[in-house]
């Protein structure tokens, strides 16, 4: 079957008022679950999957799939207006998304992800329909030691995302891969970290860790400020809400860059998916930047790449888990389980034995991007409305979304006790200058590299060089040590020539006396 005929199937697919239907369900729960810090997808599609058991196949698909990346767009909303994350891989946005909501720039801030998330969309959905079955065999290629590899040239890439402190990054990102050791290691079965508590068996919860750095931090740096700030800068016009021209012309390229990134990532197994691919495109942007000094201080390209890997991610991860049966994370194991559930084989014969299947998926991921679009513009009036909510009540139903949040997830008090006590431990390290988007990216890498390390090494019976002596790891490696040795060199740079500026004006005083 041709790919113009297999398109065809699609749409033929996808056109239906069943699938259609529900694609609209599936992109508004997701849209709505992601707007609210701490839910997450992850729980919304546990609690709907039931559901889908009664339905066809294909619309079962359609609206778990809607689900999925819907939230990545709702995600950004809460990141960008009230400093939480609404999904893990929306965590980054509140690095830029927030400085802007504080400058009264909600709305094309808001504008700008919502365009961005779509333009990621197409680009992955342009790269399942040409090349889905090359880039399963490519993904085929990769061995534990090159996966690896990646990990620590994204571990070596997020020391880039503290603005100018490259040491006091890398050194949160050692926090982060410290704080991903607790609980039980696999290998062993011994426990780390747990001092004892049942809780910790399983380790910290990504919403956990996200939810104290990201949301309670925030509400106590914000104590004592005044109480209007966003709220009166903000204007709810429609020409209020869009961006300039010099603005929407800065993010083009990070939008086709950061869907490049989300697309190489999401289609490989194993790499978790959004998360891993917004942090990757943010420092990939800042490091382009000629003006690195700007991000966190509320630059478009720090939004705009990001939300466009973290949906380009969400798309793509779908090759791994329908042509290989590899899921790349918890939400993919969830679709994966779907489909075996109505009787269909994951694998490389998904494409020729149901066909109408995997291209009336692919062809409601457009659908359901066009859906989301639709209803994202006219919404963002009503979002930047929540800023006209006194602080004084919005921060008391901010930390009640988190304590909600992060108890149904695993209905623990004791996550709801570890919110508070790493957003106290967070706060001291933040005020003393480390990082918490490098956190938070150490910890999401940490158990991925510990265990394509320690697989690794049982292949090559503990030998070491299994890293260098393979192409694709080597490569990594070697990217890594030249970013380590570049930022080295551009930090002691830096420092000579603050070093000379300050004895040029030691010296033009003493002359001035």
């Amino acid at each position: 079957m041709g790919l113009l005929e297999s398109l065809q199937l699609g749409f033929a697919t996808a056109l239906t008022m069943e699938n259609l239907l529900y694609c609209l369900l599936g992109v508004t729960v997701g849209m709505v679950v992601g707007v609210l810090p701490g839910v997450g997808h992850l729980a919304a599609i546990s609690l709907l999957m039931p559901l889908t058991f009664h339905v066809p196949t294909t619309a079962a698909l359609v609206m778990l799939a809607g689900i999925y990346y819907g939230a990545q767009y709702g995600g950004s909303i809460a990141s960008i207006l009230l400093n939480l994350p609404g999904t893990a891989s929306s965590a980054v946005l509140c690095l830029d998304g927030y400085p802007m909501t504080q400058q009264g720039r909600a709305g094309p801030a808001l504008l700008i992800t919502t365009i961005a998330s779509f333009f990621g969309s197409c680009v992955a959905i342009l790269v399942l329909v040409l090349l889905a079955p090359p880039l399963a065999q490519l993904a085929l290629a990769f061995h534990s030691a090159d996966y690896f590899a990646m990990m620590i040239l994204g571990l070596v890439a997020a020391g880039s995302v503290a603005s100018g402190k490259p040491l006091i990054g890398l050194a949160s990102v050692l926090i982060g891969l410290i704080l991903a050791l607790i609980g039980i290691d696999l290998n062993t079965g011994a426990m780390r970290f747990t001092f004892g508590v049942p809780e910790l068996f399983e380790g910290l919860s990504i919403i956990v860790l996200a939810m104290a750095l990201f949301g309670v931090v925030e509400v106590i740096s914000s104590i004592g400020q005044p109480s209007t700030g966003a709220a009166a800068k903000t204007r709810i016009t429609f020409r209020g809400l869009l961006p300039s021209r010099a603005e929407f012309r800065e993010s083009l390229a990070p939008m086709l860059r950061g869907a490049g990134v989300g697309t190489g990532i999401g289609v490989l197994p194993g790499t978790g998916g959004g998360s891993m691919a917004s942090f990757m495109a943010y420092a990939v942007e800042k490091r382009r930047s000629r003006t690195p000094e700007r991000f966190g201080k509320g630059a478009i390209p720090g939004i705009s790449a990001p939300e466009s890997a973290n949906n380009a991610a969400a798309q793509s991860a779908f090759v791994p888990t329908l042509t290989l049966g590899i899921p790349g994370d918890a939400i993919m194991a969830l679709m994966l389980g779907a489909l075996l559930i109505h009787g269909i084989q994951p694998g490389p014969r998904v494409v020729t034995d149901s066909p109408d299947l995997f291209w009336g998926l692919i062809v409601s991921f457009l659908i359901g991007n066009l859906i989301l679009l639709v209803l994202n513009i006219p919404l963002i009036q009503i979002w930047v409305r929540i800023l006209q909510i006194p602080y004084r009540y919005l921060f008391p139903s901010i930390i009640l979304l988190i304590c909600l949040g992060v108890y149904s997830v695993s209905r623990s008090p004791v996550d709801v006790m570890l919110v508070a006590g790493l957003a106290g431990a967070g706060y001291l390290l933040i005020r003393l200058g480390f990082d918490p988007a490098a956190m938070l990216l150490g910890f999401i890498l940490g158990p991925m590299i510990e265990e394509n390390m320690r697989r690794a090494l049982r292949v090559s019976r503990g030998d070491f060089m299994i890293f260098l002596e393979r192409p694709i790891s080597a490569g990594f490696l070697t990217l890594a040590l030249l970013m380590l040795l570049w930022t080295g060199y551009t930090a002691l740079r830096a420092r000579r020539r603050a070093d000379a500026e300050t004895t040029d004006t030691a010296d033009t005083e003493d002359q001035t006396r």
